[in-house]
């Protein structure tokens, strides 16, 4: 969240930022709050030193005296107390308020109301042209044996789906060549929890706003399966203190991720684009509150992602997400789009954000600089691979004549040394193609 200090001090920037993100609140009532608050805050400082002044003329009073002290301190604890209760609820409150204010973005971010507003920065690859009827990674993968969304949702509803054999293989090649890639660039791998505590949510900045996009056990456990490792990665030292040396911490986490896609009935509904579960290998940063830094970082996360799709020879192209696309958490945001012939265009398959202290100011999140001082934390984060999408790039971009896939290069360790996924096999484009 923002520091209260700096929605004080720049209550225009604040505004015109929630304005870009399309994103509303109540700046009005939180600085309302902030103000009745500071005075409040005063009076019950003025309450208690005058209940220690009280305290100290007891001891040198006479009977009288004592009786008509007695009777101020009562009275005075009673006005106390009503103002510590009318303090506390005006702190509920405005910590609520506090939760829903968004980070401001960079002056960089494109306005725009949605991901049509969002502006192409470059393309890495051509779209290839098939030679041959290009099959879909649906009709692709039945066909060779290797996907069951039939029983997939007899298991656990719509957006399911079973891997078989090959393609169960060729996920988890992705996936350890997406994690190799990252520790072999100095990032500590880590095995995380897949299921946090709902503060956890709300310290990351999911929650308040995402509750739906969640699934959530019940209140017996007050649990969530994250969808995304970036939540307890970036959590992991949460309400500490880092030395500065220690700084910046490099992590990449493999794990399954879970997401309702509420709202999004009817939409992208054919085949792995859009699931409830997924793999993935997600890339976070935790540093020093340095905005050169910050944007370093950046660049670099960014990179990463670009090398992996490279080496697979997967098409993409990388986009400036606009205000309206931006989430409540981030400063900016850069997505990755790579190629879907089924689709005829770029899909989304990485995103990478720079939050500064957002994130780091609801974890408690901090560091001791060099002077001694206690700064919060900057955090970055990126996808590297998410298992289903990048499938769906694999099967389709690569895909040969005669049914069979073409493994590439870098992918090949994983898979025996395979140079092909499948065996031939005679493919009919899918009525919904």
């Amino acid at each position: 969240m923002l520091a209260l200090k700096f929605i004080r001090e720049n209550p225009e920037l604040v505004r015109d930022g929630a304005r870009k993100k399309k994103i509303e609140f109540d700046l009005e009532r939180l600085l309302e709050l902030d103000a009745s608050l500071l005075e409040l805050n005063r009076e019950v400082d003025d309450l208690r030193n005058q209940q220690k002044t009280m305290g100290k003329r007891m001891g040198g009073a006479s009977p009288e005296e004592r009786e008509e002290i007695l009777t101020e301190q009562k009275t005075l604890k009673g006005e106390l107390k009503a103002r510590e209760e009318r303090q506390g609820a005006l702190k509920s409150e405005l910590d609520a308020l506090l939760l829903l204010v968004p980070n401001v973005p960079a002056a960089e971010v494109p306005e725009g109301d949605d991901d049509g507003g969002n502006v192409e920065l470059r393309t890495w690859g051509t779209p290839r042209e098939f030679d041959f009827p290009m099959i879909d990674h649906v009709a692709l993968a039945e066909g060779q044996g290797w996907l069951d969304i039939v029983r997939g949702a007899q298991l656990a509803g719509s957006r399911n789906y079973v891997l078989l054999g090959d393609l169960s293989l060729l996920e988890g090649a992705v996936m350890r060549f997406a994690l190799d890639t990252m520790v072999s660039r100095g990032f500590t791998p880590l095995s995380v929890p897949t299921l946090v505590r709902t503060e956890t949510m709300v310290g990351t900045g999911y929650f308040p706003g995402g509750e739906d996009q969640a699934y959530k056990c019940d209140e017996r456990d007050d649990l969530c399966l994250v969808g995304t490792a970036e939540v307890p990665v970036t959590a992991l030292y949460q309400g500490e203190i880092l030395e500065a040396e220690r700084l910046p911490m490099r992590f990449v986490a493999l794990s399954s991720c879970y997401r309702r896609e509420a709202g999004t009935y009817g939409k992208d509904t054919r085949g792995l684009y859009r699931v409830h579960q997924f793999q993935k290998v997600e890339q976070v940063i935790l540093d020093v509150a340095d905005e050169e830094k910050s944007l370093e970082h950046h660049a670099a996360i960014l990179q990463n992602s670009e090398d992996v799709l490279q080496a697979l020879e997967l098409p993409y192209r990388v986009v400036n997400v606009c205000g309206g696309d931006l989430g409540q958490p981030q400063i900016q945001k850069f997505d990755i789009e790579t190629w879907m012939p089924s689709r005829g265009s770029y899909g989304e398959t990485h995103s990478a954000s720079r939050f500064h202290d957002f994130q780091a100011r609801r974890l408690n999140l901090r560091y001791r600089g060099e002077d001694g001082k206690v700064r919060h934390c900057h955090t970055l984060n990126n996808t590297v691979a998410a298992s289903t999408r990048m499938l769906l790039a694999l099967l389709e971009n690569h895909q040969m004549a005669d049914g069979r896939v073409s493994v590439p290069e870098p992918l090949r360790p994983y898979l025996g040394g395979r140079e092909t996924l499948g065996e031939p096999v005679e493919l009919t484009p899918s009525s919904e193609d």
